[in-house]
């Protein structure tokens, strides 16, 4: 995979366009891996929920309004669906996802990817003048293949979460 590749203007953050690093992923390509940390600080990656249908859920933090309300209703959402789960990725500190986690009475759904933007490279959802994570949903079914990847084009921009559903229930 090609890290250095740089998608100008590929979203919004606060209404200024910002600098993708990474190629991106395209529907019907197998999902790359990528290592991140859960809140007890184990290593995850895209084998941490085998044979199951996965979705992959980038944000920029999970303490902003737009991503606790996403994270939130895919997390109850997913649970309601045997054989799915629902990681969400961002560069907060494990420690941050842990208190989040309690919080919101979520657990094991978050990981960060703050050591070295892994998934952020590998999804092409890493800013790159922030360090930071743009907003984007992946579905990766139990064979590894990618069926539905959503880029949101502004940071606080609507996703189609009816679509990631939709997409979900057609690889169950």
């Amino acid at each position: 995979m090609d890290t250095t590749i740089e998608r100008p203007g590929g979203t919004t953050f606060r209404g200024r366009p910002v600098t993708l690093l990474g190629r991106g992923v395209r529907v019907g390509e197998q999902a790359p891996d990528f290592t991140a940390v859960g809140p007890d600080m184990e290593a995850v990656g895209l084998s941490w929920a085998p044979d199951t249908v996965r979705v992959l859920c980038s944000v920029p933090s999970v303490d902003t309004p737009v991503c606790d309300r996403q994270t939130r209703f895919l997390g109850t959402e997913i649970a309601a669906l045997p054989g799915a789960e629902l990681l969400t990725l961002s560069v907060d500190l494990p420690f941050a996802q842990r208190r989040w986690c309690g919080a919101s009475g979520l657990e094991g759904i978050v990981a960060s990817d703050h050591r070295d933007l892994s998934f952020g490279l590998a999804y092409g959802v890493a800013v790159k003048e922030l360090r930071l994570l743009s907003r984007a949903l992946f579905v990766v079914d139990a064979g590894g293949t990618v069926r539905h990847a959503q880029y949101v084009d502004a940071s606080d921009g609507p996703a189609d979460h009816e679509a990631v559903l939709k997409a979900v229930r057609d690889c169950l």
